[in-house]
């Protein structure tokens, strides 16, 4: 199966690449990154037609060289996202959070949001369930860090952020560059912690057919 990755921030592709090798290596990635998308998003205040028009154009680009599926790595675009899915139904389409929050729905009531991006904060909570009772937090400074290049910081920061959640029941890591320090997040708070990469995997995995995680 070929997956056509797309992503608005480069620090995305290592953590879901590594979730791939990990948890499905028979996968072929594709990448592609805009790397303007995330600071395009900040400068305009919301999501504008032009940004989803550029959603479809990338998927448009995805689809024509034969891919699967397309997964997309950045948080704060699902209403461009679902605009990609309609235009390409029914090849699976997935947003970079749904199947955490569909993991999440089912493990817990109340779940800590942890972020590093703001506007994720803003676009997220209303994909989850009005049942689940939601606890957002930003990582205040740590994406700022692993844009220096200063992962360690990031994880720090992340870290910090975390301890905060304790009282949920499980803790959601909103951004794929996130993945890497869950562990450290688990440890920290006791708590059980889904991250964004992991999730998507399996489910485009078990959507397509491969055995299951």
């Amino acid at each position: 199966m070929r997956i056509a990755l797309i992503h608005a921030l480069k620090h995305s592709i290592v953590p879901i690449e590594a979730s791939f090798a990990r948890l499905w290596p028979e996968a072929r990635l594709m990448n592609l990154l805009d790397d303007s998308l995330s600071a395009d998003l900040a400068r305009d205040g919301g999501l504008t037609d032009a940004m989803t028009e550029r959603f479809l154009r990338l998927g448009r680009y995805a689809a024509d060289t034969g891919s699967d599926a397309i997964l997309f790595t950045c948080s704060a675009f699902g209403p461009c996202i679902e605009a990609v899915a309609r235009a390409h139904a029914p090849m699976p389409v997935l947003k970079p959070n749904e199947a955490m929050i569909e993991q999440a729905t089912g493990r817990g009531r109340k779940v800590g949001l942890l972020s590093t991006f703001p506007p994720t904060l803003v676009s997220m909570p209303p994909e989850f369930p009005p049942s689940i009772e939601l606890v957002p937090k930003l990582a205040e400074g740590a994406m700022a860090a692993l844009d220096r290049g200063d992962r360690a910081t990031h994880d720090r920061l992340v870290v910090e952020a975390s301890r905060s959640l304790r009282d949920c029941d499980l803790i959601a890591l909103a951004q794929y560059s996130m993945a890497p320090a869950a562990d450290e997040v688990a440890e920290a708070t006791g708590r059980p912690v889904l991250t964004t990469p992991d999730s998507a995997v399996l489910k485009l995995k078990k959507m397509l057919g491969g055995a299951p995680g």
